[in-house]
This record gives structure tokens, sequence and C-alpha cells, in this order.
């Protein structure tokens, strides 16, 4: 009697030089977006937060059709004070923008501490959108954001959520107040790139607003 054992390899798919498996979570993932990260070659990038914002991009880039090989990661874990938003091309491993970001009123001062998908909170939601249309309203250009998870951030259209510009994100507001101003819940820049910001991920592109808080870790149902 013979035994036959018949060992498989896992399979994998290629995206313009993006050598990824095709579940995310795996080994693998993690072990392509350490590459990326590493030839990135920038440590105020948190590693953890692009790792995850990484994952979730392998998890959605198919299904929700995403433009380009172009990410953002907004850092809440970082005080107001740091240029905690990163605009990252994963096919050429560069950063394309670093830049302030507000988060909400009652988020934080200082330091993002709160966070909520309810209207009226005036409170940043955590997690994973798509880039939708621009439109011009009262901070000019504007871009809306499509929240992509269910309890956590779905309502962002409902609440106005956006990116747009604002004096209180800009860095003499720092220098005079120590801090950032906020936001009603608005991820708001300063006004230098702003625009050419929206420009780059406007329309079908995947933003991640990354904090370290076990409740939407766990939550997550892009992340699990």
């Amino acid at each position: 009697m013979f035994l036959l054992i018949i060992f498989t390899k896992p399979t994998y798919s290629h995206s313009n030089d993006l050598f990824t498996t095709i579940e995310p979570g795996s080994e693998e993932i993690e072990i392509t977006s350490k590459s990326i990260y590493d030839q990135i070659g920038d440590e105020s990038l948190n590693f953890e937060a692009f790792q995850l914002a990484y994952k979730g991009w392998v998890e959605l880039k198919d299904s929700l059709d995403l433009k380009d090989q172009i990410l953002t990661v907004i850092d809440f874990s970082q005080p107001s004070t740091n240029k905690r938003f990163y605009l990252v091309d994963l096919q050429q491993r560069k950063i394309l923008f670093q830049d302030y970001v507000a988060h909400g009123k009652n988020t934080g001062n200082l330091w993002a501490k709160s966070f909520s998908n309810i209207p009226n909170s005036n409170q940043s939601s955590l997690g994973f959108y798509k880039t939708a249309e621009t439109y011009h309203g009262k901070h000019g250009l504007s871009l809306r954001l499509d929240g992509l998870e269910k309890g956590i951030n779905h309502l962002a259209r409902q609440r106005a959520i956006v990116i747009h510009a604002a004096d209180y994100a800009e860095e003499s507001f720092i220098k005079k107040y120590g801090r950032l101003g906020r936001s009603f819940g608005c991820p708001a820049l300063p006004s230098g790139n702003y625009q050419r910001i929206i420009s780059q991920i406007k329309e079908g592109t995947l933003l991640y607003i990354y904090f370290p808080q076990k409740e939407y870790l766990s939550k997550s149902t892009v992340l699990n």
C-alpha cells in the first residue's frame, strides 16, 4: 500500500510588480508590506499603520476596482504637530506627499483619543475609505469619502466627512497654539498641497485612518 502525498504551493497574483498572495493576512502579505516599507525608507511612517493599510489595499483592490497603486495613510497615533498624512505610491515605493492633517474637535486636542461614526459627534472615524467625487463648497475644492466599514465609518457621506483645506490645519496655527486646529470630523489639510493631493487620490483610491485602538482592530471587517 502506497500513500501519495501531494504538496501544493500557495497561489499568487502579480499586479504591476506587486507580489501578493490571493488571501490577505497571510505571511506573504506581511513579507511584501515589509519589503515595500523598507524601500520607501521613511521611518516617520509608522510600520504598523502602513502594514494594515497595505493589507486592506490587497483585500479591496479588486472588489472595489481601486484606481492605480495609490494608498493614503493617516496616522492618528501621532500628534497633530506631526506631518501624519502620507500619500504613498506603492509601485514606485515612495511617499508622494506628506503633510499635516487635522482630526475632529471631539476626538482630542494635540493627540487623537476618541473616535465615532455618529452624526454630529464632531469626531473622526477610523478605518478604510474609498475616495469619491470632488465638489466646491464652503472650503473650496473638497473630496467626498465613502466609509467602507459598517458601524465604524459607513456614515461618512451622511456626516459630510470630506477632505478639504482649512486655515487651522496650517503650520502657522501650530506655531501660535502648539497644535493644529480641529474639524467637525473631516481630515482637513493645509492649503499648500491639498489641490494636488485631491487630484492624485480622487475617484477611486483607498484611504486608511489608523489608530491602535483594540476595539477597531478586532471589529474591522476588512482586516479580519
